[in-house]
């Protein structure tokens, strides 16, 4: 059953759509979401975007367009926890060390999580939904609610943050 198809039965009241549509939904949300916070604050935030996916579905206008505008409210639920969060810190902290991945993870992964944890959050947040997440130049620019011709140039400048920041630990592109 298509998105499209799932957010009209929700705006008729079926709470079995909405089901349907938090299953298909919920590893791509919690995973860009994790990407861009920890995963201790990923759950939360997570259900914070469900519940908002909740209450303005009666207001999203083109069911077609399901995709970009719950990856908008992700990315809203994010930068207001980050914002948050920034707020009551009483002394500016570096960046925070990338997660610890489980004893059988690749080195070289591992090394690619620092990396784009490294990354300022802009950039982070372009690579994730372009190549994590899948979604077109057009959905990304309008996700982070940016020109098109801006996601380009973020997209490029996270490209070359990436490759220096794994050419610096000696990795090869």
């Amino acid at each position: 059953m298509t998105d499209e198809l799932l957010v009209l039965r929700c705006l008729l009241g079926e709470r079995d759509a909405f089901a349907e549509l938090v299953r298909a939904w919920h590893v791509p949300v919690w995973t860009y979401v994790r990407r861009m916070l920890d995963a201790e604050r990923a759950d939360d935030v997570s259900q914070e975007v469900w519940l908002a996916v909740f209450r303005g579905l009666p207001r999203l206008k083109d069911p077609a367009r399901f995709t970009p505008w719950l990856f908008t409210i992700a990315r809203r639920a994010v930068t207001d926890r980050l914002r948050e969060e920034y707020g009551r810190a009483e002394t500016p902290s570096g960046e925070e060390p990338p997660a610890e991945d489980s004893m059988t993870a690749v080195v070289d992964r591992a090394e690619l999580v620092a990396g784009l944890s490294a990354l300022p959050v802009r950039e982070r947040e372009i690579l994730v939904l372009f190549y994590l997440e899948d979604l077109s130049l057009r959905e990304c620019a309008e996700i982070c609610a940016i020109p098109e011709g801006t996601a380009k140039s973020r997209l490029s400048r996270a490209r070359r943050l990436l490759r220096d920041h794994l050419t610096e630990k000696g990795f090869q592109p």
